[in-house]
């Protein structure tokens, strides 16, 4: 099976498309890349009087969705802004991530491929390359609520898509710009976050891991170990993920194989508890990170635990600086850390 671009999304009116020539870890190669439909995926519920489900108000900010705004679809053509050390240490910012630790001094991808563009100052998802492969795993994921604590395990391998072959191949094309030698391997992961966080007066800085995902799969921030831009640098498979030196299976960026991206759906959790959702008001309605707050996120009305509720929320966009960018809630130390 080949896989020869990569699965980043781009979301178009009416369809989440995902742009790319040929793909096989968790898609249709019918058409190369899937085009992940979005015909079960609701409208954000708003508190109209002419709804009939009740919608409870847990921790709110100032910055609220607006369904009836035009957001716009500003990356609809695939060409995102690189993030290259866009991170600050002493406060958040928008469009930055509010690191602990500047750290930036590891590895990653060795060259930089051809679909940056524009002095480099952007890159092209259509030309991106992806780790080849069809791995299928057995990927397990809970969810429970213990008293004031929502507990997730996973084996950090995905339950609903398959993952390239790691390391990467001398053969493989992804090779020539990362040569990740770092295999796949099942891990114990359990994340005890608060059922009900409290929004903090001044929000904390992160380390490398934001929270997990729905998948299985834990969520890092928007870098690499050189504090450059993962999703403009690094060579993932066609889902978007790849492994780092402890054999975790981790995403940097909003997975192609997650196929409701709603800004109503929970999508994952941040290790501050707050849910993640998806950028989609609606079909051409899409969020950025000019939309969000300092910490990436907003409030809105989304289905929680079964319910209607109106909370802050992290939401994952297409640009940079793709998921949690800081935490609005006091974090937990990531499993094993």
């Amino acid at each position: 099976m080949q896989t020869t671009k990569t699965k980043a999304v781009v979301i178009a009116a009416g369809v989440l498309a995902v742009i790319a020539a040929a793909c096989s870890s968790g898609g249709d190669s019918s058409n190369g890349q899937a085009a992940l439909s979005t015909s079960s995926t609701t409208s954000p519920t708003t508190t109209t009087p002419a709804t009939t489900t009740p919608v409870t108000v847990r921790s709110a900010t100032s910055l609220v969705l607006d369904v009836g705004h035009a957001y716009g679809d500003e990356y609809a053509d695939g060409i995102l802004p690189v993030g290259d050390g866009k991170f600050v240490l002493d406060a958040p910012r928008q469009g930055s991530i509010y690191l602990c630790n500047q750290g930036g001094g590891g590895g990653g991808a060795s060259a930089r491929g051809p679909w940056f563009v524009n002095d480099n100052t952007e890159y092209d998802v259509n030309k991106k390359v992806a780790v080849q492969g069809e791995v299928t795993w057995n990927g397990t994921y809970t969810e429970t609520i213990d008293g004031a604590t929502r507990v997730i395990v996973t084996n950090d391998v995905p339950k609903d898509h398959t993952t390239g072959v790691f390391p990467v191949s001398s053969s493989d094309p992804a090779y020539q710009y990362d040569r990740n030698p770092n295999h796949i391997a099942e891990q114990q992961l359990t994340y005890r976050v608060t059922a009900d966080p409290t929004l903090l007066g001044t929000p904390s800085c992160m380390g490398g891991e934001s929270g997990v995902m729905t998948t299985g799969v834990a969520l890092f921030n928007g870098f690499d170990a050189g504090n450059r831009d993962a999703g403009a640098w690094e060579v993932q498979d066609g889902c978007s993920g790849h492994p780092e030196m402890t054999s975790k299976y981790h995403y940097h960026t909003l997975s192609s194989c997650i196929h409701d991206v709603s800004v109503s759906h929970v999508i994952g959790w941040a290790l501050d508890g707050f849910p993640i959702t998806g950028p989609k008001v609606a079909d051409g309605n899409i969020l950025t990170t000019k939309d969000l707050d300092e910490c990436h996120g907003i409030t809105s009305t989304i289905t929680l635990d079964g319910a209607q509720v109106k909370t802050y929320h992290y939401v994952m966009t297409q640009d940079f600086p793709y998921s949690v960018s800081c935490f609005r809630a006091t974090p937990i130390n990531p499993p094993g850390r």
